[in-house]
């Protein structure tokens, strides 16, 4: 009757430990990260030029206008000697010039490179939108990890508080068997070393929590020292296939959504530099006005008032002949990196199914873990209850017991690894497929 009243008796105080701090959800944290992480800030800083061509892209489409004016004062000395002899001089000549002008310039037709642009600047933000949900998936995928990482550490410790429970009993039946002539000294020095070393462990548990909840608020973007519980178990989804992930990863996977659309940008780059060998096409308008006020002049036929004004509308068009191979190279280029980037895009999927196929023989052998280990633990639960009761009946060794305690530990351990792993496995899966993010 004592044990089970050791039991609750560790399990208050574990929990008297945690009273004032709240409890975080992974929801909560995914939430928090998703708000505050910093790869997820900068990406989106480094999409907003993108976007912002994107709110521009069809300013390239209209004409360009302008307006040019001067004034210009003057403040001349004037001398002039003619043929006959005749001489005119004048001194402090002011005259004022004023000009204004409107200029209209634009392009009717270029090849379609104004087009390929537009298009190519709606592919980029396109591209930035996927680099932030590729992101944003990775992060999630990391929060999912860490998180669970010290759910499996809190788990591990409540295994120890089991183990020195034991000990603890261990130490009091050894005592107890001593004071009454059926024990041995040794068997009480062993059972205080073993307790002391499990409160040890326990020590060394609760700080590699501590450890991994920094690493936590590092990928949630809070405060380092924040305080919080985690969940106590490890749940899983429903069971993935490995059909149903191959069937959609190419419209699901952002990096090779993302791939795919850099493809599209070298093609439109393609279509930008075949435009270069299109005659252009420009609609040319100006409104020019011209006043000059002379206030006195030598010259009797130069007035002293002008003023002309305006309107002149015309076409240009330059036509390519020869520019040095210029627009050659420029295709040739331009579909070099069109046939790379296509490479990369296959090179990706290869990468991609072989990710897929070793995360999930590695989903699947976690899995098989898992099951096993949660037949063992019963076992090892059971035999430490049985040795201990024939221990306490003075029908065993210590020895036997400590193995007992020993195969409950390992068994622990492992089951409580196999957890993780599994839902370490299943977030990889769901990360490669892109259906974190929902």
């Amino acid at each position: 009757m004592k044990r089970p009243l050791l039991y609750i008796a560790i399990a208050f105080s574990f929990c008297k430990a945690a009273v004032g701090q709240p409890l975080l959800t992974v929801e909560e944290a995914i939430a928090t990260a998703l708000e505050k992480n910093f790869e997820i800030r900068l990406a989106k800083n480094d999409s907003a030029a993108a976007a912002l061509d994107f709110q521009y892209r069809n300013a390239a489409l209209l004409p360009r206008l302008s307006i040019n004016s001067g004034l210009v004062l003057n403040n001349n000395d004037q001398y002039q000697k003619f043929t006959d002899g005749a001489v005119r001089q004048r001194k402090g000549i002011r005259s004022e010039n004023l000009n204004a002008g409107v200029a209209l310039n634009w392009t009717l037709f270029n090849g379609g490179r104004l087009y390929a642009t537009r298009d190519r600047l709606t592919a980029l933000l396109e591209a930035g939108t996927l680099s932030i949900k590729n992101n944003i998936i990775n992060t999630i995928g990391q929060v999912i990890t860490g998180y669970y990482a010290i759910v499996q550490q809190k788990q591990q410790l409540r295994a120890l508080e089991e183990q020195l429970a034991i000990n603890t009993e261990r130490v009091k039946l050894a005592e107890y068997k001593l004071s009454i002539g059926s024990g041995t000294k040794p068997d009480v020095l062993q059972s205080k070393v073993d307790l002391n070393a499990t409160k040890a462990a326990q020590l060394q548990q609760q700080n590699s929590i501590v450890l991994l909840k920094e690493q936590l608020n590092m990928l949630m973007g809070v405060a380092s020292g924040r305080r919080y519980e985690v969940s106590d178990s490890i749940p899983f989804s429903d069971r993935v296939l490995l059909q149903d992930i191959q069937q959609g990863i190419a419209t699901t996977n952002p990096v090779l959504l993302m791939t795919n659309k850099q493809v599209d940008i070298a093609r439109l780059q393609v279509r930008e530099a075949k435009a270069e060998r299109w005659p252009q096409l420009n609609l040319t308008s100006n409104y020019n006005f011209n006043r000059l006020d002379n206030i006195a002049v030598v010259n009797p036929f130069q007035p002293l008032f002008s003023r002309n004004s305006g309107l002149n509308i015309g076409f240009s068009t330059a036509i390519p002949l020869f520019n040095q191979f210029t627009a050659q190279r420029n295709i040739r280029s331009a579909q070099l990196t069109l046939q790379n980037r296509q490479l990369v895009y296959e090179q990706q999927q290869a990468q991609l199914n072989l990710q897929l196929v070793q995360a999930y023989n590695e989903y699947e052998a976690q899995q098989k873990a898992l099951s096993l280990e949660e037949e063992n633990i019963v076992l090892a639960k059971e035999n430490v209850a049985i040795v201990l009761d024939v221990y306490r009946l003075n029908a065993t060794t210590l020895i036997q017991l400590k193995e007992a305690q020993k195969s409950l530990q390992d068994a622990y351990t492992r089951l409580i690894q196999a957890r993780f792993l599994t839902k370490r496995a299943e977030t990889e899966l769901l990360r490669i497929k892109g259906s974190l993010l929902r």
